[in-house]
């Protein structure tokens, strides 16, 4: 989408819908975050988690004159992970988070605080991938633009945009989050929580004017295709709330890729030196505090006699905190860690017990060139594209390395049901299949000559320290979402539930994007602030600042 700002118009953002907090002005406003008391200085506050939302907090707090202590159960950077192919110069395959919309405008900051350079990622029809093939009940379209596929495919997309339009306020509703009218924002949006919440996806397709106009068919094309980032039939069953959320924001367009691997971010995060700190000299880091590498895996939490918070690692270490912040998935505090039930409210419970988990499968192979840039001499047509099908691999995407490097293919991104059919396969079984898939869409293209070396694989549910890709809500699930949410909110809360914070995209607004990671990070901030003491600098307010003006709408039970 072309920038039509004005030239003091502030950049679109994922600001709100549910709570409209500018997080990135208060990221970039000189004053900082806010000032804790100096006898807190040098404090220790653990950590639950080294990916992106557990090393914000970590590098955040340690800014305030804080000790973050950081715990890891594997490996550091959670669901950003660039899995390097064997023998290869540095290529990577991204098995996590790979595709970054511009509108995470907090994630943005600390790319380029890190100093990290990105691309627009090949998502379908757009000019990045060149090149996509629809494929569909064994009919192939080939396109480089909306424009040059059937009229039914235009259709869909017109029929997706009416539904938004009529049922969802839709380009009023993105003008007042472009303009960052928290009063406008909130005045269109939570009257479509009540309207919305207990309603899925599938039904704001199936009910809405535009395509009940249309045929099963075409609802059959937006499942599969969709437009923008692929299909959404995986998402169907979800609560509408959860896509109107993702369209509304511009989570599914103008998105980037972050080039050298998207990992890179929080290893810079925990790599990266202070230049100017509270309390600690220039230089330090978050690796340094912790002397060289996260402490293993948390397997207890609980208050100890003194009302301390205590943590107990895998290798039987305890340790008492003055506030502890878990960022993992909110599964675990259940089945890996034996976390004391009085910590947190009943309903809270029921809300991280509820929590549902998609499943998700990627394979990717290196090959040792941008092959499918050669010209088909019959058509002129690209010798392959980015691919959708109704088959086994559902999206493959092409990412081109350069000149004179290898080129990598992500042979199947799939979801729910079809990441299960491929979760007992090791990762020579899942090729064979893609690529007996891609044969039948592309017959002439001998692409198992151009693979090289060992293929990298991912189930994230059979993953024990995630469990699933991330979060899904169900219809009804707001109730859940909210109380997740507005945990960082403690005042209210006995003395006994205070100190243990929430962080990570799975209680965001936003799960799957990196963006709800650093919001709820950034709470969490805000709430270890607040709970030792410290305070916001009265120019620059932060999200506890601003709660009680523009916090979530609360249903009724």
């Amino acid at each position: 989408m072309s920038d039509t700002r004005s030239p003091h118009q502030k950049p679109f953002a994922l600001f709100g819908p549910d709570f409209t907090f500018a997080y990135d002005d208060w990221l970039q406003h000189p004053a900082g975050l806010g000032q804790l008391p100096p006898t807190q200085h040098g404090t220790r506050v653990a950590i639950i988690g080294a990916g992106l939302a557990g090393l914000v907090c970590g590098h955040e707090l340690m800014k305030m004159g804080l000790h973050p202590v950081v715990y890891e159960a594997g490996r550091l950077g959670g669901r950003l992970r660039s899995a390097v192919f064997d023998g290869s110069d540095g290529v990577i395959a991204e098995l996590g988070g790979m595709r970054f919309p511009r509108s995470s405008r907090g994630f943005y900051h600390y790319v380029e605080q890190t100093g990290l350079h990105t691309a627009p990622f090949p998502n379908p029809l757009t000019e990045a991938a060149g090149s996509t093939v629809i494929e569909l009940e064994g009919e192939r379209f080939y396109a480089r633009r909306l424009s040059d596929l059937p009229p039914l495919f235009q259709q869909v997309a017109a029929a997706y945009d009416q539904a938004l339009e009529e049922q969802a306020s839709f380009s009023a509703l993105q003008e007042a989050i472009q303009q960052r009218d928290a009063a406008a924002v909130k005045a269109i949006w939570n009257p479509l929580v009540k309207d919305w919440d207990e309603r899925t996806f599938y039904d704001f397709i199936a009910s809405s004017r535009a395509f009940q106009q249309l045929s099963f068919r075409h609802r059959e094309v937006f499942g599969q295709v969709g437009f923008g980032t692929g299909g959404w039939d995986s998402d169907f069953p979800n609560s509408m709330l959860e896509i109107l959320r993702v369209n509304v924001t511009r989570c599914d367009e103008d998105q980037h890729l972050i080039i050298g691997g998207a990992e890179q971010l929080p290893q810079g995060l925990w790599q990266q030196p202070l230049q100017q700190a509270v309390h600690w000299p220039p230089g330090t880091s978050l690796q340094q505090l912790n002397q060289g590498a996260p402490r293993p895996a948390v397997r207890r939490i609980h208050r100890n006699d003194q009302g301390q918070l205590t943590l107990t690692d895998s290798r039987g270490h305890q340790e008492s905190f003055a506030a502890v912040i878990t960022t993992c998935q909110s599964w675990l505090l259940t089945t890996a860690i034996d976390t004391e039930e009085n910590l947190f409210s009943q309903p809270l419970w029921m809300a991280l017990d509820r929590t549902r988990y998609m499943q998700s499968a990627k394979t990717f192979v290196m090959t040792d060139r941008p092959f499918w840039k050669d010209k088909n001499p019959q058509t002129g047509e690209d010798c392959m594209s980015m691919t959708l099908t109704d088959r086994l691999t559902r999206g493959t995407y092409l990412f081109d390395q350069g000149d004179n490097r290898p080129g990598v293919i992500c042979l199947s991104y799939a979801w729910m049901s079809d990441a299960l059919k491929v979760l007992p396969l090791d990762a020579e079984k899942r090729v064979e299949l893609a690529l007996a898939a891609l044969k039948k869409i592309y017959p002439d293209v001998d692409l198992a000559s151009h693979i090289r070396g060992n293929p990298i694989t991912v189930s994230w549910e059979s993953d024990p320290n995630f469990l699933g890709a991330f979060k899904g809500a169900l219809p009804g699930h707001y109730r859940y979402n909210q109380r997740m949410y507005s945990h960082f909110m403690q005042d209210q809360l006995p003395a006994g539930q205070r100190g243990l914070f929430l962080a990570g995209d799975d209680i965001s607004w936003t799960p799957a994007w990196a963006e709800g990671a650093v919001q709820t990070a950034l709470n969490a901030v805000w709430g270890v602030l607040h709970h030792l003491g410290g305070h916001t600098h009265p120019d620059n307010p932060g999200p506890g600042d601003c709660w009680h003006t523009w916090q979530p709408i609360t249903l009724d039970n």
